[in-house]
């Protein structure tokens, strides 16, 4: 891979986006090899999380690539629109939970591929923003469901109609982020080292029931979630648990 580094901690995955000298903005060829990346992430039975983040300290990913844009015409910016559309999809139901360690500017796009993460750790002097709009353009991967969705209607909009940025400080206030740290990468591994303890069937099956319950109705949403309850009491790692839990050990999961 040219542009993405993958590193193995324990059972978590770190995926480094490697474009530094254009502080890591997404072209075309990124969007390929993060989602061959990913799949192969998601199929590895070893690993239980997932990290995403950027090459050095001064950029987690600064949007998109403007260069490659301004050639395109209505087709192309559709096609690549798409691509990015997919990819982040792929993030927002991976069976396996995805933590974007935004490590400095998160733009436009970068910000956008922050929102499909399920989890948003941030470093003490990131910047958020969608700035699309200060070139006569809109979010294209997603921005403008997936923020309204996080934030709120009314923040969402305050933030895209302007295009201004905002510190972590701000992100974490109005819940864009989870949470601030002194070192992104470590605290995101340590999250993900909790996440590996506990069963990956169930984490997997929480996953589906919060991305499918949002196609339905409100109160149809509780069937929803009734039927990937009560499918995991036909598993290994729902008795384990329980039985662990009454014998007072430690369960060990099998992830089926």
């Amino acid at each position: 891979m040219k542009y993405i580094k993958t590193e193995i901690n324990l059972k978590t995955a770190i995926i480094r986006i490697d474009r530094e000298d254009k502080l890591n903005a997404l072209n075309s060829d990124v969007i390929v090899e993060l989602s061959k990346v990913l799949d192969n992430c998601i199929a590895d039975s070893n690993i239980a999380s997932i990290i995403i983040t950027g090459v050095g300290n001064k950029s987690f990913v600064a949007g998109a690539d403007i260069a490659q844009m301004l050639e395109f015409n209505s087709l192309e910016a559709s096609s690549y629109s798409k691509d990015g559309i997919l990819l982040f999809n792929k993030i927002e139901k991976s069976p396996k939970p995805i933590l974007a360690a935004v490590n400095g500017y998160a733009l436009g796009g970068g910000c956008e591929l922050a929102l499909a993460c399920h989890i948003r750790y941030s470093g003490e002097n990131s910047l958020f923003g969608l700035p699309e709009v200060t070139l006569g353009l809109i979010p294209g991967f997603g921005g403008t469901q997936r923020l309204k969705k996080i934030v709120g209607s009314g923040l969402a909009n305050e933030l895209i109609f302007s295009g201004k940025y905002i510190d972590s400080k701000e992100a974490l206030r109005i819940g864009l982020v989870n949470k601030v740290c002194d070192n992104v990468i470590e605290e995101s591994i340590k999250l993900c080292n909790i996440i590996a303890k506990n069963s990956p069937l169930a984490i997997s099956h929480a996953i589906k029931s919060m991305t499918c319950g949002e196609d339905v109705p409100y109160f149809d949403s509780f069937d929803v979630e009734n039927n990937f309850f009560s499918q995991l009491f036909d598993s290994y790692d729902s008795k384990e648990g329980m039985k662990a839990f009454i014998e007072k050990r430690n369960p060990l999961f099998k992830g089926k």
